[in-house]
């Protein structure tokens, strides 16, 4: 009933001449739902779950079936029933626009113009209702990752660049950023760890967030962020010389309970003064931790806390974190090898965004994405959470395509 975590059909798709005309359309352009729903072979591919949720609610009512045959078709019939009906909303709320089309064409041919604005008002309000219904339809047909639901440890580090601090500026307001987010998510944001520089910029920091479906927003946040600016101060910016600088973002999800047994014998666990907790304070012992995994080289700091034991405590959580991450790459590597979209774990060393402060522009490499005003980028509200509702669903449509593709190779035997 399931394979590759989707809906398996019996074949019914001409999938190799679906494959050719859908890849070759999707090559072409990155479209959003809507487009990918109008597309011949996803409707025959949706028509196709829809006839076997009718099939297999018809074989319930059969009084021949054993207790086994009525748990399979039960389970298999609540997996379709939401698709069944989500397509057949579509369907419906089509043919909708479909009339009010015909009805704007004819009120446009009387010269009805009080009644035809108020038609094209209700194609608006329709035209929306399309887009949310495409998007929930390819929600529900793409598999639920595990993670999704976790909390993460988010980590930002400066990178390198010549003749100026601009790395450090940058990464300090990447890392506001995403707390201005966590606080416009409601979503609860606690600093593990914050190093900041002398000139006022930020080398390192560390924090965990918890909420509702944090890892499902920030997993492709991870990444090379690059910026590029004019220095405030010195040579540069009296001469009006561009800078580009760059800074990383990982985001580890972390699950409640996470299984990876540490020996204590594999830690190298030691004691420093803290340097200055987000500006909160600088304590006089040595009450900030640092934490080696010997076998793997792995390190974790923290300094957030004015007790070595809750500092231990929250090093040690986030060093097993990290070490439950080489888990998840590993299965990310064999079981997404093929999409499109590189995921934030699996592409630390990829540039994913670009901010360009003197063209006022957000530039997303991965889907070609423009976004202006940096400023309400950054603030870490409505504009970001556009920007990553628009990877959410390039993500979504990539998955159903890579599907497709995969459907395509198991029934044409490859």
């Amino acid at each position: 009933l399931h394979n590759h975590g989707f809906w398996r059909p019996k074949p019914s798709l001409d999938t190799a001449r679906f494959t050719l005309s859908f890849n070759s359309w999707h090559r072409k352009t990155h479209q959003d739902s809507r487009a990918l729903w109008k597309h011949e072979a996803v409707q025959k591919y949706l028509e196709t779950l829809s006839k076997e949720y009718q099939q297999v609610s018809h074989q319930l009512s059969a009084d021949s079936l054993n207790d086994f045959e009525q748990r399979t078709l039960r389970r298999r019939c609540a997996d379709l029933s939401p698709i069944a009906a989500a397509f057949q909303e579509i369907k419906e709320a089509e043919r909708e626009v479909q009339e009010l089309k015909a009805m704007c064409t004819e009120l446009d041919s009387r010269d009805e113009k009080q009644l035809l604005e108020l038609a094209l008002e209700e194609k608006e309000s329709l035209d929306k209702k399309m887009n949310m219904l495409c998007r929930k339809l390819f929600q529900l047909l793409v598999p639920k990752e595990k993670y999704d639901r976790s909390p993460v440890i988010l980590e930002v580090t400066a990178g390198r660049t010549t003749g100026g601090d601009i790395c450090q500026q940058f990464t300090k307001e990447i890392f506001e950023m995403y707390q201005s987010y966590a606080d416009y998510k409601h979503w609860t944001f606690d600093i593990v760890n914050y190093t900041p520089a002398e000139i006022g910029g930020l080398h390192h920091a560390a924090a965990h967030i918890s909420g509702e479906n944090v890892y499902r927003h920030l997993k492709y946040e991870g990444g090379t962020h690059r910026v590029q600016r004019i220095p405030e101060t010195g040579m540069s910016s009296r001469m009006q010389r561009i800078h580009t600088g760059t800074m990383s973002v990982i985001v580890l999800p972390q699950p409640e309970e996470v299984d990876v047994k540490v020996d204590p014998k594999d830690l190298r666990i030691d004691t420093f003064r803290a340097r200055g907790a987000g500006g909160q304070h600088v304590n006089k012992t040595d009450s900030a931790v640092r934490i080696v995994h010997l076998p793997t080289g792995l390190a974790v700091e923290c300094q957030q806390e004015r007790s070595q034991q809750l500092n231990r405590e929250i090093a040690l959580r986030t060093l097993r974190a990290r070490l439950y991450q080489q888990v998840i790459e590993r299965q990310l590597s064999q079981e997404q090898s093929a999409r499109k979209l590189q995921l934030g774990t699996r592409a630390q060393s990829e540039r994913i965004r670009t901010y360009n402060f003197t063209q006022d522009r957000v530039t997303d490499h991965r889907i070609s994405y423009d976004a202006r005003n940096i400023k309400e980028i950054l603030s870490g509200k409505e504009a970001l959470d556009k920007l990553i509702n628009r990877l959410l669903e390039f993500a979504e449509i990539e998955a159903v395509t890579q599907y497709l593709e995969n459907l395509q190779t198991l029934e044409g035997g490859g």
